[in-house]
């Protein structure tokens, strides 16, 4: 094999690295940010049906803070369920 050809082979072999790498972190990255009314955010990786009384906002991944100093990120928790005054509530 020729150096050309080795070189055209490396760089297809990384190219194709790259590519998978690239898709692997957009299809990772499909979540939501669900936010209280008492400031507590979290991400999740589904879009639930939250009780009324829960009181959350589910907004697409890339939301940002529309109140600085109001929202205040918590733990990702598995699970249905959200999070009120510090405390996980299963549903």
């Amino acid at each position: 094999m020729s150096s050309l050809n080795r070189a055209l082979a490396g760089a297809a072999l990384g190219a194709a690295v790259i590519t998978g790498a690239v898709l692997l972190g957009a299809t990772s990255a499909n979540a939501y940010v669900v936010c209280n009314r008492f400031g507590e955010c979290w991400h999740a990786k589904d879009r639930l049906a939250y009780p009324d009384a829960a009181g959350v906002v589910v907004h697409d991944d890339g939301w940002v803070f529309d109140r600085p100093g109001f929202y205040h990120w918590t733990h990702d928790h598995a699970g249905r369920g959200y999070w009120e005054h510090g405390h996980w509530r299963r549903f």
